[in-house]
């Protein structure tokens, strides 16, 4: 099926093409297109049909410059739901370019004159900034249209051709050289049950320069695979080669079946060996999207309680986390954003912060947003730790999850979610853990609730008298509402879907469709819990009575006003 996938082309509908081909030539015969011609193209949500080779678009130069001699090219395109990624490859040294420098160029795909119809559209924005690193989002194209990029350089305009345009659930997508010189390969479409380890033997590792040539490929043994991970045995001629993390690719094969397509160049994220000493003893990993107003109390308030390293995985969020994050950054609370656009892939995120994390954290909790340690003893997450950690065998603490409401309020709190939501649910809903990645099983298989340990160590479920996570899952409508967009955890439903409706990770009666119940304000509220608010309450400022995040808002406010 995956071969016929790979060797099948773009099923270009007719009747659409020749829709879009009468409004064009309209718009030509009455005066050329106009924005608001773009519009009424791009106004319906269409779905493109994915996982074949586009036509590459003919490269057009003013003058005598190439895109290369230009400084930038495409490396790979992933077509999501609801944008292109385009990542661009410089060559070194060279200057980065930004959205100014750029347009998203759609035109007719069976069309003898493609650039005589072409639309443009400014890009979505441009993430990322190094060489290794940057991707261009632009906006889906109409159907019938293919997509390609215009650099304005110099008051020339570089078409810059895009090639193959891979689907985004079913492609290679990240890979990682391990300590042990393995790979491990983030794959998206095998479609494996989670929580469990599959046979490696039915499987392959596959690298290569170039995947359309199958004969020049490298094959190598698939050593281990669960869920969305497959660690591989890296060819030596790899790990001997030019170490460019663009210049070899690898993917996995099913065998009799095919190869993956695969966008996923390998690179390191850890030393060669463990480091003697590590330099935090608590870090905290987290996956999110459009969270922005919410992350500066999170981090401020959990730096209060013992943790001292951040990694930020940012799921392709447009509310200018950026900016929130470089406050927080030149604040010296040590924080990073890491540009993570694979969709539904929450539990793969984790496996690759734990990688990320390993070499500098000898702790790591894996929590969202909304999700607060409150610690009902006094002490700090080191003290915790080091109690229960014991000899050394316990690897992993299991943490209760309150459920807190939206506790009678309407808007959202000004103090923050822990003095704002103080009513909650009686009975703790699942866990969260905080662990020790040296600790893991080479699978890396996760449940975002917990990982899988190597032989040796274990995991202790911690007293809630001693440590719970505060969760403040059910925040006001204007908050919760956007949680029916997209989730990213894998094996979980997007609440507008309409499979596992009962489910409990369905919140009950709300059905799929993002309507505010009359009562909402009032729901989930089955003990009144003041015991975090009452402790934050103590970090308020004693003459303004801000608390830290509050004043770090203003501080932040009043640069961008001077600016």
């Amino acid at each position: 099926m995956m071969m016929e996938r790979r060797n099948r082309d773009v099923v270009l509908s007719h009747r659409f093409l020749k829709s879009y081909l009468c409004v064009i030539f309209s718009c030509v015969f009455l005066g050329g297109f106009t924005f608001s011609t773009f519009r009424l193209l791009f106004r319906e949500r269409f779905r493109p049909a994915l996982g074949s080779t586009w036509r590459a678009p003919i490269m057009r130069a003013t003058g005598d410059k190439s895109p290369m001699s230009l400084g930038v090219s495409l490396r790979e395109t992933v077509m999501l739901p609801d944008q292109v990624l385009l990542f661009l490859k410089y060559p070194r040294p060279a200057r980065l370019f930004t959205e100014e420098d750029f347009q998203c160029v759609y035109y007719p795909a069976n069309s003898s004159r493609p650039f005589e119809l072409k639309l443009k559209q400014p890009p979505i924005r441009i993430d990322g900034r190094d060489f290794d690193e940057q991707i261009l989002r632009c906006r889906i194209p109409p159907r019938g249209f293919n997509i390609s990029l215009d650099l304005n350089r110099h008051r020339n305009i570089i078409n810059i051709p895009v090639g193959y345009v891979h689907r985004w659930d079913s492609v290679s997508y990240e890979a990682v050289f391990d300590r042990d010189n393995t790979t491990l390969v983030f794959i998206k479409g095998l479609n494996l049950r989670r929580d469990r380890a599959y046979n490696p033997s039915r499987f392959e590792c596959v690298y290569g320069w170039d995947f359309r040539r199958i004969k020049f490929l490298l094959r190598s043994e698939l050593l281990s695979i669960g869920q969305e991970v497959g660690r591989c045995e890296t060819p030596l001629s790899v790990l001997s080669g030019p170490h460019r993390d663009d210049f070899i690719k690898v993917s996995i094969r099913l065998k009799g079946k095919g190869i993956f397509r695969t966008v996923a160049h390998p690179v390191r994220l850890s030393g060669p060996e463990p480091p003697a000493e590590k330099d935090h003893e608590m870090c905290i990993c987290t996956m999110l999207r459009n969270q922005a107003r919410f992350i500066r109390e999170w981090v401020m308030y959990h730096a209060r309680i013992g943790v001292q390293r951040w990694f930020i995985y940012d799921n392709n969020s447009n509310d200018n986390i950026e900016s929130v994050i470089d406050s927080l950054s030149s604040a010296k609370f040590n924080i990073t954003r890491h540009v993570w656009p694979w969709i539904k892939t929450q539990e793969a995120g984790f496996a690759h912060c734990a990688l990320r994390a390993r070499d500098v954290c000898n702790w790591v909790g894996f929590i969202d947003v909304d999700e607060f340690f409150h610690l009902p003893s006094g002490l700090i997450l080191h003290d915790l730790i080091r109690n229960l950690s014991g000899d050394g065998s316990v690897a992993e603490l299991r943490i209760s999850c309150h459920s807190f409401g939206p506790s009678g309020l309407k808007e959202v709190p000004k103090k923050g979610v822990m003095v704002g939501y103080t009513c909650r649910l009686a009975t703790p809903e699942r866990h969260k853990s905080i662990v020790k990645p040296e600790a893991l099983n080479s699978t890396l298989i996760n449940v975002v609730h917990h990982f899988h340990l190597r032989d040796g160590f274990e995991y202790v479920n911690v007293n809630r008298s001693m440590l719970v996570i505060n969760h403040y899952k059910y925040q006001v409508w204007e908050v919760f509402k956007d949680k029916f967009l997209r989730r990213v955890a894998t094996y979980v439903a997007d609440w507008q879907d309409t499979q596992n409706v009962g489910s409990k990770d369905r919140v009950p009666g709300l059905g799929t469709r993002a309507i505010e119940p009359p009562d909402w304000s009032g729901r989930f509220c089955e003990v009144n819990d003041t015991t975090l608010r009452d402790r934050v309450l103590e970090y308020a400022d004693p003459v303004t009575h801000l608390l830290p995040w509050q004043a770090r808002q203003q501080v932040t406010n009043s640069l961008v006003v001077e600016e």
